[in-house]
């Protein structure tokens, strides 16, 4: 599979950001992966909570392969403040991987240190060349796809989720990224919404390629299959991973497709609607097997009760994965496709 892939273990560099909210890529894989994060480095009292300081001589001597930018500059840049840092990184033989808009292939200083050392400088937000077109032929294994009501709603999450509760209950299972940080945080992906419009199914199926027929990809989802803007990206990765399921992913609270004030939010059953329809085209058996729903904006009492009646109008397992887990869904996978 030829994808953007990243060595591990890995050194997360926060900059001098100590808000995790603003490092959310290095807390992603720090929460995620903390097999693979030996530690972290801030300059001018940059940190955040999770992951040892480390020197890049500690990082160096600990075994560290990669130096993964966790956190953003205003403007999605390269400051210049940060070069030092990153120039030590790449002398030290440790590959530099970013998701920000500022390619770092496009930086002198560190394609110069990097051709030195013969360190990788790996913009995650750049697909790999030769994406061919889709086939819409079948694969082997089992695929289970996020779809969101709308972007920005839960469907990488729900996705590391359900492949974590997966692994327990004895499944074979991997997370396949799709987007930036989720590539950093899988070590490995496509950044689907970067791949020219052709070539999205195409690069859909790299992503989950054939597999033993026990396999499960769990596949993380991009756009929202109702979205003005974002539906081509959706289609294009519905269409290529050829799922045997999917998990609809929802925001309890959310009226409107997230700024495009004009346009209501879909309801879980258009969604479903829609993507069966959709799917059917490569894979005829197509099912939901779950909801993921953000209650954060609920009461405890409310949230239940919301839930239930969730599950009671559509006859499946409703959670919100960051409370509950996610493990009823994946027990409907196991009843719903038995070895």
């Amino acid at each position: 599979m030829i994808t953007i892939e990243i060595k591990p273990p890995y050194l997360i560099f926060v900059g001098d950001e100590t808000d995790t909210s603003y490092a959310k890529t290095g807390a992603g894989l720090i929460e995620w992966r903390p097999e693979l994060c030996v530690g972290q480095i801030g300059i001018n009292g940059g940190g955040i909570d999770g992951a040892p300081h480390m020197t890049i001589q500690e990082a160096k001597e600990a075994g560290v392969k990669s130096l993964v930018i966790g956190t953003a500059a205003i403007g999605g840049g390269v400051p210049d403040v940060w070069l030092d840092t990153l120039e030590e990184a790449l002398a030290a033989g440790m590959d530099i991987v970013a998701g920000v808009h500022q390619l770092l292939n496009d930086n002198e200083r560190l394609v110069a240190a990097a051709k030195k050392s013969g360190s990788r400088l790996i913009d995650v937000r750049v697909p790999p060349k030769d994406i061919p077109v889709g086939t819409g032929k079948k694969r082997s294994g089992k695929r289970i796809l996020m779809v969101g009501t709308d972007c920005a709603i839960g469907k990488k999450y729900s996705a590391l989720a359900i492949e974590k509760d997966m692994k327990k209950a004895g499944l074979n299972a991997d997370f396949r990224a799709s987007g930036q940080t989720g590539i950093m945080i899988a070590g490995r992906g496509i950044p689907i919404d970067c791949v020219v419009a052709d070539f999205i199914s195409g690069a859909a199926e790299m992503l989950s390629p054939d597999n033993t027929d026990d396999h499960w990809d769990v596949v993380e989802g991009q756009g929202g299959i109702y979205h003005p803007g974002y539906s081509g990206v959706t289609m294009g990765l519905l269409v290529g991973s050829q799922p045997d399921a999917f998990v609809v992913c929802h925001d309890a609270v959310r009226t409107h497709i997230s700024g495009w004030d004009d346009f209501p939010l879909p309801s879980i059953q258009d969604v479903i609607n829609r993507v069966t329809e959709i799917g059917k085209q490569v894979n005829p058996d197509i099912r939901c097997v779950g909801i993921c729903v953000n209650t954060s904006q609920l009461g405890g009492e409310t949230r239940e009760k919301y839930l239930s009646d969730l599950s009671a109008e559509y006859g499946l397992p409703c959670v919100d994965p960051i409370i509950d887990g996610t493990m009823p869904i994946v027990e409907q996978v196991k009843s719903e496709f038995p070895e």
